[in-house]
């Protein structure tokens, strides 16, 4: 039985519930020179207490905000929990942020404290200490590369709890003080402060509220029939409401294990060896799986590869139906069955699928064949809407009533509703506060009758009642001819390819459509491999003839497909060309969740783009470029552009269009 979290407003509340009536279970796990080390969930509250009495020491108080600098570690999620203890409000922020990155959220939250994981977070925030005058402490939980640093403001972790646990163990009275400050801690307080990740602008701090977030994840932890048994990897970016949402909330009000892997760079290893229950990943990842495994595929002997593809045939036609619990033939099920043997059950193994019961993707449209790939193998892959301002879950699938093309219907206790202008708008349990100093931001995305605008166009589906999403509400526009313009519906088309890792495509108030693409290295890199293609670095072979032919072809069928649906038949693609560089979040061109920042591309590649519309065979681009050490540098390339063969529309699609 999942715990009751009716009454628990607060996480530290959560917390003690759980160490009650789940004392000896697992809570965390973390892999540590590859050995798994376990803390129970009696464990766990008696680190975090120590961890809140040593904070509170250091002069650590309610109200105050402390950031949260790092990847997934049990003592950083045990730093949230440790602050919110004392009614002070964790801030995550991007590990892989650079400084000035750093800076702009650590002093517009204006942090006194930060808990950060290792020398590289510390040299950052060392790096701009002259632009955080707030800032009076920096924890650290790795103590590797810091002994010999200045340590007036700087202290391990380890230190604070091991004096956490001797003040609780010389005297009850500071126990008895931190049961009191947990007890004090209500429900409508500040719980935590996620900054968005900035895609049309500067990020925005979101404040959530402690009794919301547990609300929110109540409904989706009843949704999905997640327990104490079930247990995640914890993989996902701390500063992103993803991972607050279904790791660290989620974990504690059904009280399963969170596993922390090894690093980043291991994740995908560490979590064959887990073996989560529940699992959810961008459909990025779920595309580089897929690219390993083809890959390796085509370096199989012609037997296996025969084997491979026939019973993937065999999947492609009953996998989801059997999955659904529809009826299937007497033949396609033994069938099936055979290839689950052989293979189903082995792919899933070494992509560490086994044990998965629920799988969800979310945060940008999954191509339809890929997204029915991993439910025809037996994965329950399904997809969810959500925002930072609703504390994620708007709208998810529920089991068996799974459609590749919709987002599934509202969320339990979501108010959803249609704009007339086509934008989605919501109520719902773990809706924020408002943002962190901007009562101006907040009014503007509210509506009279209190709904919150979602930026995004999109409608329910007579037919299922599920809503789509189609773009950003800004996003959606038109061509001179009059054709419906959805830029990332025609990227997701593109990006379905293993060959096309990013894609921005321009047309809105043009008279046609244009392409900027990003080639995938590793599935370009084998391809070139296997074809004797030589090359030295990304810009030769984003540049290579031969890549620039495979690429038309990907474009051609896209524009194949768009002229199937009368919607979007005017906006087949007429040019393109690929970048000499991969866009990059450290070079502003992403969000650090990936998604592509629109106009600042646009500014940044606009002789690029003057050049896909001027007729023009090449353009000649310079870009600043910034290294891993935060250094900056200028990539300067000439870029071939191409022209993509578009098919006739119809009159009968003309017209509807």
């Amino acid at each position: 039985m999942a715990v009751d979290a009716a009454r628990a407003d607060t996480f530290p509340k959560l917390l003690i519930r759980n160490a009650r009536l789940y004392g000896d279970r697992p809570a965390y796990r973390h892999k540590d020179l590859g050995i798994w080390q376990v803390w129970t969930w009696g464990e766990v509250l008696k680190e975090a207490r120590a961890y809140a009495v040593g904070l509170s020491r250091l002069g650590l108080k309610r109200g105050d905000t402390i950031a949260i600098v790092g990847s997934n570690r049990p003592r950083l999620y045990w730093s949230v929990m440790a602050a919110q203890m004392l009614g002070a409000i964790p801030v995550p922020v991007y590990a892989d942020a650079v400084a000035d990155e750093l800076a702009y959220v650590l002093a517009h939250a204006e942090v006194r404290f930060a808990a950060v994981e290792d020398q590289e977070q510390v040299d950052k925030i060392l790096s701009v200490s002259e632009r955080l005058p707030k800032l009076e402490r920096v924890l650290y939980d790795d103590v590797r590369g810091l002994r010999d640093y200045d340590h007036g403001r700087l202290t391990p972790m380890e230190d604070v709890i091991k004096e956490g646990h001797a003040a609780l163990a010389r005297d009850a009275s500071s126990g008895q003080w931190l049961d009191r400050e947990i007890a004090a801690g209500k429900g409508a307080d500040p719980s935590i402060i996620l900054y968005t990740s900035g895609t049309t602008g500067q990020s925005k701090g979101v404040v959530l509220s402690g009794s919301g977030c547990i609300n929110a994840a109540s409904d989706t932890v009843a949704f999905d029939h997640l327990t104490e048994k079930d247990e995640a990897l914890a993989y996902l970016p701390l500063a992103w409401v993803g991972d607050h949402y279904l790791n660290y909330a989620q974990a504690l009000v059904a009280a399963f294990c969170l596993a922390c892997p090894e690093s980043g760079d291991t994740a995908m290893y560490d979590m064959k060896e887990i073996g989560p229950t529940f699992f959810f990943a961008p459909p990025r990842v779920f595309e580089q799986m897929l690219t390993r495994v083809m890959i390796r595929m085509e370096d199989a002997g012609p037997l296996k590869r025969w084997a491979f593809h026939a019973l993937l045939g065999v999947a492609k036609r009953h996998g989801e139906k059997i999955l659904n619990g529809e009826p299937v033939p007497l033949t396609g099920r033994l069938l099936y069955a055979l290839g689950e043997l052989i293979v189903y059950g082995p792919l899933k193994n070494v992509l560490g699928l086994s044990r998965v019961r629920i799988a969800y993707t979310a945060g940008e449209a999954i191509g339809p064949d890929l997204f029915s790939f991993y439910r025809s193998i037996g994965l329950n892959l399904k997809q969810l809407y959500g925002q930072t301002e609703a504390f994620l879950y708007l709208t998810a699938q529920p089991d068996g009533k799974i459609y590749s093309d919709t987002v599934g219907p509202a969320m339990t206790n979501v108010d959803l509703r249609i704009a007339d202008n086509g934008e989605v708008l919501f109520k719902s349990p773990g809706m924020f506060t408002g943002y962190f100093k901007d009562a101006a931001k907040t009014a503007e995305v509210m509506t009279a009758e209190g709904f919150v605008k979602t930026g995004d166009a999109g409608f329910i589906d007579p037919k299922t009642g599920h809503l789509k999403i189609i773009d950003r509400a800004k996003d959606v526009g038109r061509l001179n001819d009059g054709s419906l313009f959805a830029p990332k519906y025609i990227e997701n088309k593109l990006k379905f390819y293993p060959n096309i890792r990013e894609a921005v495509v321009y047309g809105g108030g043009r008279d046609f459509v244009t392409a900027m693409l990003n080639i995938d290295l590793t599935a370009v890199g084998n391809w070139a491999e296997r074809n004797n293609v030589v090359y030295g670095s990304y810009q030769e072979l984003a540049g290579h003839p031969q890549v620039y032919d495979m690429l038309a072809r990907h474009a051609e069928e896209v524009n194949r497909s768009l002229v199937e649906e009368k919607v979007m038949a005017g906006a087949q693609i007429r040019r393109f060309l690929i970048l000499h560089k991969e866009l990059d979040a450290d070079d502003g061109e992403v969000t650090r969740t990936q998604k592509v920042r629109r106009s600042f591309v646009a500014e940044r590649y606009a002789p690029l783009i003057d050049a896909l519309y001027n007729g023009a065979s090449e353009a000649d681009i310079s870009t600043e470029v910034t290294f891993e050490d935060g250094r900056k540098g200028t990539l300067s390339a000439r870029v071939k552009i191409r022209d993509v063969q578009t098919m006739p529309v119809p009159p009968a699609l003309e017209k509807a269009a």
